[in-house]
């Protein structure tokens, strides 16, 4: 049985909230929620239902998924949310740039016998 990680869940909500700058109590007003709810949610005092993590991800104008990436076991697309989200606002020279250095960071990382050690974000 897995568990969910409300933490992870609250912790990208507020990510996501804080790069759209809005407040708790402006994503609270657009979820028809209390602002102290959405601050519970965030800090994982209280576990967000599923009726409640749609509310907030249309409010935030993001999927589910992307509010429940890294609770899957696999997820082929761990962190090209965050990814996408960083570079949402470069320029195409800037993207390209970030580009290069992480194709140079995976060839030092595989090519230098970097072993490195995977976490997974059980608490």
């Amino acid at each position: 049985m897995m568990n969910v990680n409300f933490k992870l869940i609250g912790k990208r909500i507020q990510e996501v909230r804080k790069q759209q700058e809005m407040t708790q109590a402006e994503l609270a007003a657009l979820t028809d929620m209390s602002d102290s709810y959405i601050s519970y949610i965030e800090t994982a005092k209280k576990q967000a239902s599923l009726e409640s993590l749609v509310r907030i991800s249309n409010a935030l104008g993001i999927t589910v998924d992307e509010l429940l990436s890294g609770n899957q076991l696999h997820n082929p697309t761990d962190y090209q949310t965050d990814i996408d989200l960083l570079m949402e606002d470069c320029s195409l020279l800037e993207r390209r740039f970030i580009y290069e250095l992480i194709s140079v960071a995976k060839y030092i990382i595989r090519n230098n016998g970097w072993e490195l050690i995977e976490t997974r974000h059980n608490s």
